[in-house]
């Protein structure tokens, strides 16, 4: 079925600050939705600095016969954003800001269990579940050419089975601070994650949101879905905690790289949810050095601008690619027709299906 719009503004009748006529700048910031969670300081750089591309419109549409809400802003180059592990499309509203404000058409959904989309079935309660709900998801909302893939934390294994179940879906994958690399060092031997144990995990979350000034940024964005989320289905989210630990995505990953898929993998060095074993193994698998970068494992909600310059060149590369094949005719729907040749092909990563 077709989307529609459930009636849901981000923020109706706020003021841009761009338009605020006799406000002040630090009145204005306080209005403009997307730098909302920042911290005054953040607030009035984001005010002066990110182009107008207008509010986030909050949408819903259906999936498998089940309501699936969603989050869009933006025109250009599609990119798919999926949230990560407690949270939701609205935690992210800054990073979408500012995606939009680089020329792009930003889809952020609420996946199941998650901001008001119901859960998956029983018997779908797996990635390869989540992959297809968002697959059927693409298609509810006539998304017809190929999307860049952004996945944060739980949403990164998503966006990794999302491409590896469905090549004609993604033009490149983009990772940050993703689950699946399966890897964790338990004193001097790396071991499974699996075996971490859950008092472990719990030990390092508070670490996420400290130092204090990115506390003040990133606490609010958070509570923002996470609340709510516990609140509404505290059972998903522990089935989902539970399924994201034991993920071990880095066979799929190494047949994405035997396809081509351009995959950015991006870790904050001060995360203590994924460690850096994690991280260099997603690294090995899909064969690249990776970015490494100052922050926990939130660090995208505490300063989104870095964010969107770190993979600025990704998103480059596809725009160019985009331009391509509009130049071409080829408006890289799915499915489009075979045989392109295999320089062009790392170009616009358009992976081979695998024999």
């Amino acid at each position: 079925m077709r989307a529609s719009d459930d009636g849901r503004a981000t923020r109706p009748g706020a003021r841009s600050p761009l338009d605020a006529t006799g406000a002040t700048l630090a009145e204005a910031a306080v209005v403009l939705d997307g730098v909302d969670g920042h911290g005054v300081g953040a607030e009035l750089a984001d005010a002066a600095t990110v182009p107008r591309v207008g509010p986030v419109v909050w949408k819903r549409t259906w999936v498998h016969d089940r309501p699936a809400h969603y989050g869009i802003i933006g025109d250009g180059l599609p990119v798919l954003f999926v949230h990560g592990w407690a949270l939701g499309q609205h935690s992210y509203r800054a990073v979408l800001h500012r995606l939009a404000a680089h020329g792009c058409r930003v889809i952020a959904p609420a996946l199941p269990g998650f901001g008001g989309t119901p859960d998956l079935p029983r018997k779908d309660f797996h990635l390869a579940g989540y992959a297809a709900w968002l697959e059927a998801f693409l298609d509810a909302i006539d998304v017809d050419e190929k999307v860049v893939i952004v996945g944060h934390s739980f949403g990164g294994g998503v966006a990794i089975r999302t491409a590896y179940d469905y090549p004609e879906v993604a033009r490149s994958l983009v990772l940050v601070n993703s689950i699946g690399g399966s890897s964790w060092r338990k004193g001097k031997v790396i071991t499974s994650i699996a075996e971490r144990p859950l008092w472990d995990w719990g030990l390092h979350l508070p670490t996420d949101v400290w130092p204090i000034r990115q506390a003040t940024r990133v606490l609010p964005v958070i509570m923002e879905d996470a609340v709510p989320n516990l609140v509404r289905n505290p059972r998903s989210v522990v089935r989902v905690a539970n399924l994201a630990r034991r993920a071990d995505l880095r066979p799929e990953l190494e047949e994405l790289k035997r396809r081509e898929l351009p995959v950015t993998v991006v870790w904050g060095n001060r995360d203590g949810i994924i460690p850096r074993e994690s991280f260099d193994a997603l690294c090995t698998a899909v064969g690249t050095a990776g970015t490494v970068v100052e922050g926990s494992h939130s660090w995208l909600l505490a300063d989104p601008g870095r964010f969107v310059e770190v993979i600025t060149n990704d998103l480059e590369v596809a725009k160019r690619a985009r331009a391509i094949e509009q130049r071409r005719g080829d408006t890289g729907t799915k499915g489009a027709a075979k045989g392109v040749a295999r320089p062009l092909r790392r170009l616009l990563g358009r992976p081979r299906r695998p024999a």
